[in-house]
Formats: structure tokens, C-alpha cells, sequence
């Protein structure tokens, strides 16, 4: 059981970290989508990396607590 119990530490974990990352990016592209950027590629590739997180982050959700997130 405390094989399990720290898995699901683990999870919790990396749910937050990839939480702040996703934050983080947040707030990134909000400011590049204030100023005109330079390259229009990486507003891209942020937005990209963003969606990405955010699946990661739901599915980890969904295998911490499924009934929450059904």
C-alpha cells in the first residue's frame, strides 16, 4: 500500500508542476499578445507547448481523482 500511496504522491506532484509550467505560459503569451512579436513562430510553438499541458494535466487529473473529472 505505500507503493500506491506514493504514486499518488508522485501524481499529485507532477500535477502541480505542470500546473505552474502551464501558468507560467500563461502569462508568457499574454505578454508576447500585447507587443507585436517579432516571431510569430514561437507565440505559435507557446501556444502549442500550452494545449499539450493542459491535456497532460487533465489526463493526470482524471487518473488522481476520475470521478471529479468525468
Amino acid at each position: 500500500m505505500s507503493s500506491n500511496l506514493t504514486e499518488f504522491e508522485t501524481l499529485r506532484a507532477r500535477l502541480v508542476e505542470l500546473r505552474a509550467e502551464h501558468g507560467d505560459l500563461d502569462s508568457a503569451i499574454d505578454q508576447l499578445d500585447k507587443v507585436p512579436p517579432e516571431d510569430m513562430l514561437l507565440t505559435r510553438r507557446l501556444k502549442k507547448r500550452r494545449l499539450a499541458l493542459k491535456d497532460r494535466i487533465r489526463a493526470l487529473e482524471r487518473i488522481i481523482e476520475p470521478g471529479d473529472f468525468a
